[in-house]
């Protein structure tokens, strides 16, 4: 797993990207656990790499918490292996990929997907990561 203040990094620097002064919890859960909340909140019974929780404030309340972002280190490993990434750059582009959801991106449709994977594209370049989607 990436150090603390790796995580962090990539946090901050896709949040100061879009200028949001924002908190985020993120939980590193086991296969199992992250298969049941997959089936639980998004009606699939597999494991994933990334759950992203986004948190809807309160009215009366003035929160910088945006939301969760739940993360299966095992399955970090067993894809960045399978994909022969180096294991910080799968971290970096899952972490950028989750805050992007926190935000209200998604790719559910071809048009949404383009957009946030070439936001996701632009940033980790910024970063100095490669394209993920290349092969």
């Amino acid at each position: 797993m990436p150090e603390k203040t790796k995580l962090i990094y990539w946090i901050k620097y896709i949040f100061k990207k879009f200028k949001k002064k924002t908190n985020i919890i993120i939980r590193v859960v086991s296969i199992k656990e992250i298969k049941n909340l997959n089936q639980k909140y998004r009606g699939k019974n597999t494991p994933t790499n990334i759950l992203s929780f986004p948190f809807i404030n309160h009215p009366y309340k003035k929160s910088l918490l945006i939301g969760n972002l739940i993360i299966c280190n095992k399955i970090m490993q067993i894809e960045a292996k399978k994909q022969r990434k180096e294991i910080n750059e799968h971290w970096a582009h899952i972490i950028i990929h989750g805050g992007l959801h926190l935000m209200g991106y998604n790719h559910i449709k071809n048009k949404e997907a383009n957009i946030m994977e070439n936001l996701e594209i632009k940033i980790l370049k910024k970063m100095g990561y490669k394209n993920p989607y290349i092969k």
